[in-house]
């Protein structure tokens, strides 16, 4: 039984036709057993993969393929990493179902494009950026505005080398959300020691991951910025 309505799989198949620009692979990490919603995230992959010959979907498994997993860096699974015309650090953890299909659907469109689409201010200041970052997104699929935190975060991985940026659906992964104290979502859980609750405009996310980090705060005109 197809996950992905009819109907949803034309406006999809559309809008990729008009939006994609060079290939992107979704690259799965799966097992046959003891992984809730593993099926169902390989078959929304390869359902996606199916309505764009721009889009490819790799399957590997987890312990089969630990070479391939290491070279992700995949630690859990359900995982799916989209890659461009290079692995820009973004990851899914569960299923990317509900609220967080959006999420995956635009991730691709933007690593076609290869642009993250994030404002002047915000590049500028990841380009300061001198150490690694690890941006997780604590999530469920009925969060309305779950997407808003993972796209930021997704974007920000794009736009910075420095930066890995992680979905992670809280029920399937209850240890993460308990050591990292989500009560709601989304959480942002930055370098495990910087926390933003909730989804918040990214010129604001920006102000206190700079403040978080000691490094010099952008400067945003908020009343000429346009997205």
């Amino acid at each position: 039984m197809p996950l992905i309505r009819d109907e949803d799989k034309k406006t999809i198949r559309k809008e990729f036709e008009e939006k994609l620009v060079n290939p992107v692979r979704l690259v799965m990490f799966t097992q046959d057993f003891e992984c809730q919603f593993c099926a169902e995230t390989r078959q929304i992959v390869e359902e996606i993969a199916a309505l764009s010959d721009k889009i490819t979907a790799e399957i590997y498994d987890f312990i089969a393929d630990k070479d391939k997993a290491e070279e992700y860096g995949i630690d859990k699974i359900p995982a799916i990493a989209i890659i461009g015309e290079k692995d820009y650090g973004i990851r899914f953890y569960g299923i990317p179902s509900g609220y967080e299909f959006t999420s995956l659907f635009e991730d691709i469109i933007d690593v076609s494009r290869g642009e993250s689409g994030l404002m002047e201010p915000t590049k500028k200041a990841l380009a300061q950026l001198k150490e690694p970052m690890y941006i997780q997104v604590f999530v469920t699929p009925t969060c309305p505005y779950c997407p808003m935190a993972v796209r930021l975060a997704h974007r920000m991985a794009m736009e910075s080398d420095l930066v890995r940026a992680d979905m992670v659906e809280a029920m399937e992964f209850p240890q993460l959300a308990i050591k990292y104290q989500v009560q709601g979502v989304p959480r942002s859980v930055i370098n495990e020691t910087i926390h933003q609750e909730g989804a918040v405009p990214e010129p604001l996310f920006m102000m206190n991951l700079m403040q978080g980090l000691g490094l010099p705060l952008p400067e945003y005109d908020l009343e000429h910025e346009h997205h």
